[in-house]
């Protein structure tokens, strides 16, 4: 991959030292004299947050929460789409849009138009030549609903280039899943688990797949890898919990239900395993207060 020398990358950039050194003592990007494709998209982003008065502590506090809420992300900026919700990032992922400080749901009003223009300018100097210029290049394409098949494609090309490219088989599976080609997905998901088996994502998302497919048991073995690769995997916990209370286990739904309270402490989800926990105990208390009189 070529690279970029530090004063090449301010004027193509349009960007002043001042701002590069800013971004740098805040950890958002690593001090260089010369960086990468990948690196220049990360700081096109930066730029654009910059832009709209997010501060650098900000961005790395809301880049710190989407990876503890995503295990295995690595980093969010190229692994997601991003637009500014308050004072706060917020993220597209897996089509949703999540702050992840806050823990929410956020409703994205970002035009299309607006979304179509950051595919539109992935490519500021030539055409991509490597696995992760093509993965950057599909993420952007994806931020666009009317542009998942180039996403489809670009992920392709992705994975002709490097075809152990886990992040490139998880979302490319992801794109598949959202259109219910659920046979496609779990190839990808299962490529990705063994392309980098520690990867919690990945085993979380084939769960997902095995899970709508009524592969339950073979669900919750996946769950639970997920699980003791990311102990405070919060949306493996949930979707373990559902997958036990589908197959009339609600005491063992009941520990994750616990897990899941104890990783968000607010919103829909949260509110929503709370009443779980409340009605297992209940049923439970009855069973043990029933068994007792028959004694």
């Amino acid at each position: 991959m070529d690279r970029y020398a530090r004063a090449d990358v301010l004027r193509i950039l349009r960007i002043t030292a001042r701002q590069l050194a800013a971004w740098e003592k805040a950890g958002l990007i690593a001090a260089s004299e010369g960086y990468s494709f990948f690196d220049l998209l990360q700081l096109r982003k930066l730029g654009e947050l910059s832009a709209r008065r997010v501060r650098p502590g900000k961005i790395r506090e809301s880049l710190q929460a989407m990876q503890r809420a995503v295990a295995g992300m690595e980093n969010p900026l190229l692994e997601t789409g991003t637009f500014v919700s308050g004072r706060r990032l917020a993220f597209r992922h897996q089509g949703t849009a999540v702050e992840p400080v806050a823990g929410q749901f956020v409703m994205d009003f970002a035009p299309r138009s607006v979304v179509a223009a950051v595919a539109a300018n992935v490519k500021p100097m030539r055409t991509a030549e490597t696995a992760a210029e093509w993965f950057a290049k599909a993420i952007a394409l994806e931020e666009d609903p009317a542009s998942q098949r180039e996403a489809i494609e670009a992920y392709t090309k992705t994975l002709e280039f490097d075809p152990n490219h886990a992040a490139g088989h998880i979302n490319l599976g992801t794109l598949y899943y959202n259109r219910q080609d659920y046979t496609k997905a779990e190839e990808h998901y299962r490529q990705a688990v063994e392309s980098d088996p520690r990867y919690a994502l990945a085993h979380f998302d084939l769960g997902n797949v095995l899970d709508e497919t009524g592969r339950l048991q073979e669900a919750i073995l996946a769950y639970k890898q997920a699980i003791q690769l990311a102990p405070t995997y919060a949306d493996a916990h949930y979707n373990l919990a559902l997958a036990y209370e589908k197959l009339k286990h609600p005491r063992k739904a009941l520990a994750h239900w616990r897990a899941y309270v104890r990783l968000d402490t607010s919103g829909p989800w949260s509110i929503h395993a709370q009443n779980q926990i409340r009605k297992t105990l209940a049923e439970e208390g009855l069973k043990v207060v029933y068994r007792r009189k028959k004694q």
